[in-house]
């Protein structure tokens, strides 16, 4: 089969890989539809985050389950399945906590698990699934090839928006502002007004990821920054601030951001991966800011926002503004770390 291999920094290819074969009975192999770039992956694409050999890559796919193990249960070959970025049991006592991220018997798509064997990246042709009951989420029905979109993007991307407004515990009525204008930020403002925000301040400098804010239900744009972006935040709430706000990107800028544009007794959702990211205690001490977030549990998520992707309440899938196919790869990761494209998804 073939799958994507980062070889070095912007070096990615599309390698002839071993078939991957069930190692346990809790196992599954699917064959994937459709799986896409995060911006996550462009820190190790671009260097940030060297590998010292080639590694495969990718952790947001959907497909069809072509085999299972003995002791899997809850699919069956044919099922159309949702792979959250992480693996899990479903049913250890963090899992059950929700915070399937922290699974004591998961782990992460293209990294070793605990015992030193190898996962399969999800931009390939082929996953072997760990704990496949527990990870994968089946449809009721094979979709359509516009469905597949919307439900790839319950992989990662539109429920780690939603665990944004969640730790920031964004309520029907309430106002927020999202920091970040990517392919999360622009999932957050989605997910906020999905809650019933009912106002919501997308901070975008791009005329192209506005125009997809307004579409999500932004209801003001901001495309200011610092104490500037930060002045019109309160302008438009009531010279105050915003009750919540969702930092999306993870940087020291956009932390700064976030805690300047809420209100005091405001509260912060951080989903954005820190790179240099700082907390101002004092200034969180001083004006009663709330801060939670952290890597989103998708699988605690997933059945909850199904429903709302598979009657159309929510299009989540229109954050991707480029479709290539596996083979041109490495297209869609420059696009992206270019900037000319939001997401990218590659159909396989």
């Amino acid at each position: 089969m073939h799958a994507t291999v980062l070889h070095a920094p912007r070096d990615i290819r599309l390698d002839e890989v071993p078939d991957p074969q069930l190692r346990d009975d809790t196992d599954a192999i699917v064959r994937v539809v459709a799986a896409c770039v995060c911006g996550s992956d462009l820190w190790p694409y671009r260097g940030v985050h060297p590998n010292p050999q080639p590694v495969r890559i990718g952790h947001e796919f959907v497909g069809i389950v072509e085999q299972v193990g003995a002791a899997v249960t809850t699919i069956r070959p044919g099922s159309f399945v949702i792979a959250p970025f992480m693996y899990s049991d479903n049913t250890c006592a963090l899992c059950r906590h929700g915070v399937h991220t922290s699974c004591v018997n998961g782990g992460v798509w293209g990294r070793p698990d605990r015992h030193g064997v190898e996962n399969d990246g999800a931009q390939g042709e082929l996953v072997r699934v760990p704990q496949a009951d527990g990870t994968l989420v089946a449809t009721p029905q094979v979709p359509d090839a516009v469905m597949v979109a919307h439900l790839l993007t319950l992989s990662d991307v539109f429920p780690t928006g939603h665990h944004a407004a969640v730790s920031a515990g964004v309520t029907p009525g309430s106002n927020v502002v999202v920091v970040g204008d990517g392919a999360v930020g622009l999932s957050a403002v989605l997910a906020a007004k999905r809650l019933g925000a009912a106002s919501v301040v997308a901070m975008s400098r791009h005329a192209d990821r506005q125009e997809l804010a307004r579409r999500f239900g932004a209801d003001h744009v901001v495309d200011e920054r610092g104490r500037a972006g930060a002045n019109q935040v309160k302008e438009i709430f009531d010279g105050i601030g915003a009750d919540h706000v969702l930092e999306c990107v993870g940087t020291k800028e956009s932390m700064d951001q976030a805690m300047r544009s809420a209100r005091p007794g405001g509260r912060i959702g951080y989903v954005g991966i820190p790179h240099d990211a700082v907390v101002d205690l004092p200034m969180m001490f001083g004006r009663n800011l709330g801060i939670a977030g952290g890597v989103a549990p998708v699988r605690a998520y997933v059945e909850e926002l199904l429903p709302d992707v598979l009657d159309g309440t929510v299009t989540p899938g229109d954050v991707f503004d480029l479709t290539l196919p596996l083979d041109q790869v490495a297209d869609g990761y420059r696009a992206m770390d270019e900037r000319t494209a939001i997401k990218t998804m590659l159909r396989v």
